[in-house]
């Protein structure tokens, strides 16, 4: 099955349903360029064109991996997405003046960190750029200007941010001309708290498709580490066999069946898990097995 389009926003071109994090990248192995170009044109056999980065990942090494791909084959820049983003200061080896991790969503950091990504991976324009944390020194009115400017110098095509309570949304957009398109969320059945917190609702409420981050748990679902993934792996499994997929494509149709039209960040290093990933697509799942995967990870029935 080929993974289908859809809309963030009417003014971008549209993104794949299921979206490709580039954060294990560097993670051992073979990055050569002609790695890295393989497992694009992998994704992109499956219909997954969108690939989600941030400045920081690698120890700020996947986006120039990403990049040196595309540099050693241009044609693949043709029918890609990039979203990435800023505002996470790692302490790292390559800035070590830093003391300290912290945020920064200060116009001058914003710049350097959007001009940074823009060399990095070689293109000349973000399809989304997302502010990574909320930041409890941002000035809202500065940084809702710096961002407007962005859009405005056609560098970005859209902002979203990544981790934001419905407050934090409600401040940053208040600042801004340019719409908000995505708010990125920890999503996953080990993960349930934007279903009861608002944060899923504020977004359904305001039309708006979240993108879900660790949609497996950081792996913690697949090997059974923690109850709640010990309670739900045999349901997913035994959902898997009769559908005749794999027990990740059942946790990732969970989180596809709500309303609010997530799109799930996957991502793994693995060609032949790659070439699966859609099957996550033909699954179908009943309410009442939605609730029982629900259920199972609360550890209760619901109320």
């Amino acid at each position: 099955m080929t993974c289908p389009t859809v809309t963030l926003h009417p003014s971008l071109r549209p993104f794949s349903r299921l979206v490709y994090g580039v954060w294990r990248l560097a993670d051992g192995g073979d990055a050569s360029p002609a790695t890295v170009a393989a497992k694009i044109r992998a994704c992109l056999d499956q219909g997954i064109t969108t690939f989600d980065h941030a400045d920081i990942y690698g120890d700020h090494r996947c986006e120039t991996l990403f990049g040196d791909a595309l540099r050693a084959d241009p044609g693949l820049k043709r029918d890609i997405q990039i979203v990435t983003k800023c505002d996470i200061l790692l302490l790292s080896s390559q800035f070590p003046q830093r003391r300290v991790k912290h945020y920064d969503t200060t116009p001058a950091h914003i710049h350097a960190s959007v001009d940074r990504s823009l060399q990095r991976i070689g293109v000349e324009q973000l399809d989304v750029l997302l502010i990574h944390r909320p930041d409890p020194l941002m000035d809202a009115d500065a940084t809702g200007a710096v961002l407007d400017a962005l859009v405005d110098s056609g560098k970005v095509a859209a902002i979203g941010v990544s981790n934001f309570m419905p407050h934090d949304w409600q401040l940053l957009q208040s600042r801004m001309r340019h719409p908000l398109v995505t708010n990125q969320l920890e999503l996953s059945l080990l993960a349930r708290s934007a279903w009861t917190d608002g944060q899923l609702a504020f977004l359904q409420q305001h039309r708006v498709r979240p993108m879900a981050w660790s949609p497996l748990g950081g792996g913690n679902l697949m090997t059974s580490r923690g109850d709640a993934a010990a309670r739900v792996l045999p349901a997913l499994q035994r959902i898997a066999a009769a559908q005749g997929v794999q027990a990740d494509a059942v946790a990732i149709a969970w989180l596809l069946m709500h309303p609010v039209g997530m799109l799930p960040v996957v991502g793994t290093n693995n060609m032949v898990r790659i070439a699966r990933l859609p099957d996550a697509l033909k699954v179908q799942l009943d309410r009442e097995t939605w609730f029982e995967l629900y259920s199972l990870a609360e550890g209760r029935e619901v109320p």
